[in-house]
């Protein structure tokens, strides 16, 4: 039995899921702190988000964003970690995921996007 849990193929990504996931303040809170951590690291850990809801909260959020293909989940022992689908997601919707970024830092702030999670700088 596998551990990795089931994504979809590039082809597969759909633009109204996509939109549907990026539309709940939390799940737009992870993509954005996925993205930010980029040029530190591509991947983050699920302990990295607990600043943002509870755990269980956070499970149902990380579930939601591997469905629609926004993101990649990647089991290691009993942790898993996460990092976005930053290529398909271009191939697939060029400059989308650019311009929800753009615009959810401008408003990182009022939506409280910048909460205190755990996440720490590699040297």
């Amino acid at each position: 039995m596998s551990r990795t849990p089931p994504h979809p193929t590039r082809a597969q990504i759909e633009l109204p899921m996509v939109l549907d996931c990026l539309s709940d303040p939390i799940r737009l809170a992870i993509v954005y702190q996925l993205a930010e951590q980029e040029p530190v690291s591509s991947e983050l850990c699920c302990g990295d988000f607990n600043g943002l809801s509870g755990k269980s909260n956070l499970t149902y959020h990380f579930a939601k964003l591997r469905e629609c293909g926004l993101m990649l989940t990647r089991v290691a022992g009993t942790n898993r970690f996460m990092r976005l689908r930053r290529e398909d997601l271009e191939a697939r919707f060029p400059g989308l995921l650019d311009a929800v970024l753009k615009s959810a830092a401008k408003d990182a702030d009022r939506l409280q996007l910048v909460a205190e999670c755990d996440v720490v700088e590699a040297d």
